[in-house]
């Protein structure tokens, strides 16, 4: 009986979501958690099994970094964002681009899911931008080297996918949208947010190690269950919101006034963070709506 109460609970979100596009961005420390990494991508193929559309965006910096190390490229940090150089691109795009997005469809696969990957080193790229044009404290310009910002999504590739029952993987890696086939390095929270607004999902769920937004940014007990966005506004500007969770909910205000209705952030160390979070009345995870 406790089974059915729980699929009951489950047919409400269910039919609610069914047909909807979820993006979901996985990246940190967790790439490197294959038991995380197996949960959520059986609830990705779980989502698509009853008539949601799942596109997954990650990344892979720490897999980059010691791909890196071990090619005696000493990893540069501006910013926050990891210098990249053409040889550090080339080890980003055989990292994210053909390593992790490749595993993770063959894990998918290996679950009976449907998925493919879409890059540069595919046949189909769908992402692509321009340099990432940042700023010192004194105002002087910052470079990056091929670190970009996406400005263009092929979103007519990535439907056709979630139209016939695939789910679509997309690395953090573009081109430069001027036809020149250069590649670019992208944070993959950036990715994840620009592939959400061309498609106008329904939902953008990052899944990280942080259980979602806090009051108190080290106690795990104060986590926020739902905000506006206005709410949320405010504490921005109350200085309530501190380090990495800044870009994240600035990055999350952006998207819902660009069409994506509500944003999640949840812990993906969670067993099925994902169908906890989607599929039940209480979530385990932050949620923000406009």
């Amino acid at each position: 009986m406790e089974k059915a109460d729980v699929l009951i609970e489950a047919m409400k979100w269910i039919r609610e979501h069914r047909g909807k596009t979820t993006v979901i961005k996985i990246g940190g420390s967790l790439m490197e958690d294959e038991a995380a990494i197996t949960h959520l991508l059986l609830d990705a193929v779980f989502m698509e099994s009853v008539g949601m559309k799942p596109v997954i965006v990650h990344g892979g910096g720490a897999a980059i970094s010691k791909a890196m190390k071990n090619a005696g490229i000493e990893p540069r940090f501006v910013q926050g964002r990891r210098y990249t150089d053409e040889a550090s691109l080339e080890i980003v795009k055989q990292v994210l681009a053909n390593e992790i997005s490749s595993q993770l469809v063959k894990e998918i696969r290996s679950f009976e899911g449907q998925a493919e990957a879409l890059s540069v080193c595919f046949d189909t790229n769908v992402l692509y931008g321009k340099k990432l044009l940042l700023e010192d404290e004194k105002g002087q310009p910052v470079d990056m080297g091929l670190v970009g910002t996406v400005t263009r999504v092929d979103t007519e590739a990535i439907r056709q996918l979630c139209n016939s029952g695939i789910i679509p993987v997309i690395p953090s890696v573009a081109l430069f949208d001027d036809g020149s086939g250069q590649g670019l390095n992208v944070n993959a929270d950036t990715a994840a947010t620009a592939v959400a607004k061309e498609l106008q999902a329904e939902k953008l769920v990052y899944v990280s190690e942080v259980n979602g937004l806090r009051t108190d940014p080290n106690n795990p007990d104060s986590m926020i269950d739902s905000i506006t966005a206005e709410a949320a506004t405010e504490m921005l500007a109350s200085g309530a919101i501190v380090g990495g969770m800044i870009p994240k909910i600035q990055a999350c205000l952006e998207t819902l006034k660009r069409g994506v209705n509500k944003i999640h952030i949840i812990n993906g160390r969670l067993r099925h963070a994902l169908l906890l979070e989607i599929f039940t009345s209480m979530g385990v995870g932050t949620e923000i709506i406009k």
